[in-house]
């Protein structure tokens, strides 16, 4: 038998050692997710000035007031605004998105940049790798060259390697640091036009007024992380007087933080449900507070609509592993909608035709743990009005999908969505 060599062994016993040590070093440095794990009761309606306040100290600041913000629908109203700011831009532009291609849209974009840039506007955009992918290189080289600071978020090196999997999936553009957009669309070909005519159905909103400033620091938080560029004087953070009556406030979620902030927010408001909860979502696989949360709302006799996209309009494979999980919600009285004309794009949460939720994230775990995120909490009756009009409208074109469906769909279905369920986690 072959006797190991002393320093052969005394190598080893450091490597060991080193791998262990690093394992620690690790695990102290990196912060613990603090999400919530108990279920939330007992909270006062969402009308209420007690959950007004209770939701201010849990996400740390309370709604800005003086704020207006106008509905866009789909990509013709969406893109026409976001170009017609662009073009007016006299001092900054602050730009990020995670899908990007195209050469109808991703094109009128890229040259809008280029020209604001080439005018003497301070333009900085942030594009992620993944979602940006598929665009041509030439756009990017296009605005690099008229003076446009570029970043390609998360782009791979063996060094980040961990990270990779956590992307910027916001959309967020703030002009002047007077005027912000942000909802569900992406800039990309997919959304141009209408579902009439073949493009995704989203919803995207103007804003003006302080909250502005708060979106402006969204994207002042990834920039900084990408660049260790801190944009700070008055053409990114200008005076901003009140333009409405609408109190506003931006929720920040990332995978750094670990909080899950936006996770939070959805579950203290559906916990403060009374008479309705409506959720608009693309990518629906609810975690198990989710699922119980939606669940205690109906136990409390609040009606829940969920309005989803349809088979043909989702990954087969993600959609199994959402449906394996329907059941429960199903037998207890939730409606789930499946939009038939076209891809549902929008990301719309409303609580009690009072509370409102906009912004970039989805109902899935890589919206709450994952990805980068923004959202806006505004508490208003009229907007909420207004919008559940249009999530109603939607159902029109929507078909229920039925407890029946759901017990009888095939096994080879069934067990697709349970191989899918194995990495949940990552949906």
């Amino acid at each position: 038998m072959k006797v190991p060599r002393p320093w052969t062994t005394g190598v080893s016993a450091i490597a060991a050692l080193a791998t262990v040590a690093a394992v620690l070093v690790t695990l102290n440095a990196v912060p613990a997710p603090k999400r919530v794990a108990d279920p939330i009761s007992s909270v006062p309606a969402v009308h209420s000035d007690e959950f007004r306040r209770l939701q201010s100290a849990l996400l740390g600041s309370a709604a800005t007031p003086g704020n207006r913000v106008d509905i866009l629908e789909n990509g013709e109203e969406i893109y026409a605004a976001k170009l017609e700011a662009i073009a007016q831009a006299s001092e900054s532009i602050t730009f990020e998105t995670f899908e990007f291609w195209g050469e109808e849209v991703g094109g009128a974009f890229a040259q809008a940049l280029a020209d604001a840039a080439e005018r003497g506007v301070a333009v900085h955009a942030i594009f992620d790798y993944v979602g940006s992918i598929q665009a041509d290189r030439e756009k990017f080289r296009q605005m690099e060259e008229a003076g446009v600071e570029v970043v390609r978020w998360r782009e791979p090196s063996w060094y980040q390697l961990s990270r990779f999997n956590s992307r910027t999936h916001r959309k967020l553009l703030v002009v002047d640091g007077e005027v912000g957009f942000t909802g569900g669309a992406n800039v990309a070909d997919a959304w141009q036009g209408s579902p009439e005519t073949g493009g995704y159905r989203d919803l995207h909103y103007r804003l003006e007024g302080p909250v502005v400033a708060e979106l402006q620091s969204a994207f002042m938080l990834n920039w900084l992380n990408a660049t260790r560029q801190l944009l700070y004087t008055p053409r990114y953070f200008p005076p901003l007087e009140a333009r409405g009556e609408l109190d506003a406030k931006v929720v920040n979620s990332s995978p750094r933080e670990g909080k899950h902030r936006i996770r939070m927010m959805l579950l203290l408001a559906m916990a403060g449900a009374r008479e309705h909860v409506r959720l608009a979502t693309p990518y629906f696989y609810p975690d198990e507070m989710i699922m119980e949360a939606l669940l205690d709302a109906r136990e409390r006799g609040v009606d829940v609509d969920l309005l989803l996209p349809a088979e043909a309009h989702y990954s087969t494979a993600f959609r199994e592993a959402s449906r394996n999980r329907w059941g429960p919600l199903l037998e207890a009285g939730v409606r789930i909608h499946e939009y038939q004309p076209t891809k549902y794009h929008a990301k719309l949460y409303l609580i009690d035709d009072h509370w409102v939720s906009i912004g970039s994230a989805n109902l899935d775990n890589r919206s709450f743990r994952l990805n980068d995120e923004t959202n806006l909490i505004l508490m208003d009756s009229a907007l909420a009005t207004a919008l559940a009009e249009r999530f109603d409208g939607d159902l029109e074109h929507a078909k229920a999908y039925e407890l029946e469906a759901w017990e009888t769909r095939s096994l080879p279905r069934r067990l697709l969505g349970w191989l899918t369920m194995s990495i949940g986690w990552h949906l």
